[in-house]
């Protein structure tokens, strides 16, 4: 079986993570009561067996803003004790006047990549984060993600179609950065307006050679494993993109209220296979490996 690295997972503690306490938060992936518990390492391990899953990468759950660094120190721990995960993407607040406060504090963790503030806003309410559009080019915003290439991070880049010019305007002016779109650009359906705006916003970031993708949380908006969307999915991005752009993510446990990961990573393996054997190992293996150097 293909080796692999999945680029984009999760655990977390219930009792930090504001959306899993209290009324439910909406969200875009839906109701998620089977999650709203803790999601160990040991319960990802045992998710992902038989995978062919060797690596991992850890990508920050929204904690309280405050709690930015506990959150990577209990990765960290938790790598130390386990050997998993082998990188993390923390998050730190890219809206304050100077995030390098933040950064330092991060930056003693040896696994710390990057970090990821989500910055995706869509006319739906539901599926809105940011607090406006634009504020992937606000200023504070764009001033802090300057900063990160003094630390050698990446930074993880959540967006809409409709927000991509403005992303690429953010990439175009950090050429040192490497930044990751998650979720391939985050297709919301299959109507022919949208799958045209979602292709042109990705041909739009293509031209920025300092961006890659992750085809993660690919079941995000339809709330089931879908072979044949993921395989429009693959197949468009390698065209536009190509293959050592991209990158696996599994999403779990979210993807977990719909599937299992085995099922998940096979219809991921199959869309890819039909690419050849040098897409299967760029976007199982190289390009993580590059992007976020997984010890």
């Amino acid at each position: 079986m293909q080796k692999a690295i999945d680029a984009h997972f999760h655990i977390w503690r219930q009792k930090d993570q504001p959306w899993l306490v209290g009324p439910m938060v909406p969200r875009i992936f839906g109701p998620y009561e089977p999650i709203r518990r803790d999601y160990p390492i040991t319960e990802f391990l045992e998710d992902q067996k038989g995978s062919g899953v060797e690596k991992a990468v850890y990508v920050q759950t929204n904690w309280a803003k405050e709690d930015f660094e506990k959150e990577v120190a209990l990765l960290q721990k938790t790598a130390q004790e386990t050997g998993w995960p082998h990188a993390i993407v923390g998050y730190a607040d890219m809206t304050v006047d100077d995030v390098r406060p933040q950064i330092d504090q991060l930056m003693k963790y040896k696994l710390l990549r990057g970090v990821r503030m989500q910055l995706h806003w869509h006319e739906t309410p539901a599926f809105r984060f940011a607090a406006s559009a634009d504020q992937v080019i606000d200023l504070k915003v764009r001033k802090n993600v300057a900063r990160l290439k003094d630390y050698g991070l990446s930074f993880d880049l959540q967006l809409f179609p409709a927000q991509m010019k403005d992303g690429q305007a953010l990439v175009g002016e950090n050429p040192e950065t490497n930044f990751i779109l998650t979720h391939a650009g985050m297709l919301t359906g299959m109507e022919p307006e949208t799958t045209e705006a979602w292709k042109a916003g990705l041909r739009i970031l293509a031209t920025a050679p300092n961006v890659y993708a992750k085809l993660s949380g690919l079941g995000t908006f339809v709330h089931r494993n879908d072979p044949e969307l993921i395989a429009y999915i693959v197949d468009n991005a390698i065209e536009i993109l190509g293959s050592d752009r991209l990158m696996f993510g599994s999403n779990f446990p979210i993807e977990k209220l719909w599937t299992r990961h085995a099922e998940l990573i096979k219809a991921h393996r199959a869309a890819v296979a039909r690419h050849g054997a040098k897409a299967e190992a760029d976007i199982f293996w190289n390009t993580a490996e590059k992007v976020y150097k997984p010890v």
